[in-house]
C-alpha cells in the first residue's frame, strides 16, 4: 500500500534587493507590504517495503489432511499427509501453524527433533519433491543444527526407507 505524506509548504516572499516587510516611498514615507500567503502540498510516496512471501489467493488452513504412525524396519515413523493448501501455502507462519495441526492430532510428535524434520520438510522437500505424498518424520532421528538437517535432506541418522 503506498501511503502519501502531505506536506504544506507556505510561501512568505521573495527575498530580495528594494523588496520585504517595510519599504520607503519616494517620499520617504513608510509603507507596509503585504505578502499573500500561498499554500502549496508537495504529496511524497513511501515505497512499501518487502513483507516476504505471501500465501496465493484462497490458501488457508488446514494444511495437514491427516496423520498416521507406520513401522518401518528402522522405527516408527509419523506420516503427515499435507493438504493441497499445505504444499502451496508460501506465508511464513504458515509453517507454525502447520506444524500446530500435527501436534494436535498426535501430541506425541511434539519433540525437537520431529519438529525440526518437520520444518525441514515444509521449507525444502515439499519444493524440491511436491507430490510426495507423505512427510515422514522419526522420533528416533537425532538433533541435529540445520545445516545437517539440509545436508541429509531432512533424514538425518540415515537414508528414508
Amino acid at each position: 500500500m503506498t501511503v502519501g505524506l502531505s506536506i504544506s509548504v507556505l510561501a512568505l516572499g521573495v527575498a530580495g534587493c528594494g523588496s520585504g516587510g517595510d519599504s520607503a516611498d519616494d517620499a520617504g514615507n513608510s509603507t507596509t507590504q503585504t505578502s499573500s500567503v500561498v499554500p502549496q502540498t508537495t504529496t511524497v510516496a513511501s515505497t512499501p517495503s518487502y513483507a516476504g512471501p505471501t500465501d496465493p489467493p484462497g490458501v488457508s488452513a488446514p494444511f495437514i489432511d491427516h496423520v498416521q504412525w507406520v513401522q518401518t524396519p528402522q522405527g516408527s515413523s509419523l506420516q503427515v499427509v499435507p493438504t493441497h493448501n499445505g504444499r502451496v501455502a508460501q506465508a511464513p507462519a504458515d509453517m507454525d501453524e502447520a506444524w500446530g495441526e500435527v501436534v494436535k492430532d498426535d501430541p506425541k510428535a511434539d519433540t525437537p527433533g520431529m519438529q525440526a524434520q518437520f520444518n525441514c520438510h515444509w521449507q525444502f522437500a515439499r519444493v524440491i519433491e511436491p507430490n510426495k505424498p507423505s512427510w515422514n518424520l522419526e522420533p528416533w532421528r537425532p538433533v541435529v543444527s540445520p545445516d545437517q538437517m539440509i545436508m541429509t535432506q531432512c533424514n538425518p541418522g540415515g537414508p528414508e526407507i
